[in-house]
């Protein structure tokens, strides 16, 4: 999965610095996230960053397909 955080981001003209403060996230996990360097992501985590940017699960997230999926 590849996450979209930074382009809702930029579309609301917010950064990420904001998004941590409004949801409570420390910066350092938003950053990873919207780096895609995390291997995964907690429903609650997921649920206040759609809370604040007022957007549903699909605009965040999108399946990478360039990586094929092993199963794992």
């Amino acid at each position: 999965m590849k996450i979209k955080i930074d382009q809702v981001l930029d579309q609301r003209g917010r950064s990420r610095f904001w998004l941590s403060e409004q949801t409570g996230i420390t910066y350092p996990n938003i950053r990873n996230l919207c780096n895609n360097t995390t291997s995964s992501i907690k429903f609650e985590v997921m649920q206040k960053i759609c809370d604040v940017l007022d957007c549903n699960v699909e605009d965040i997230l999108e399946k990478d397909i360039n990586k094929r999926d092993t199963g794992e």
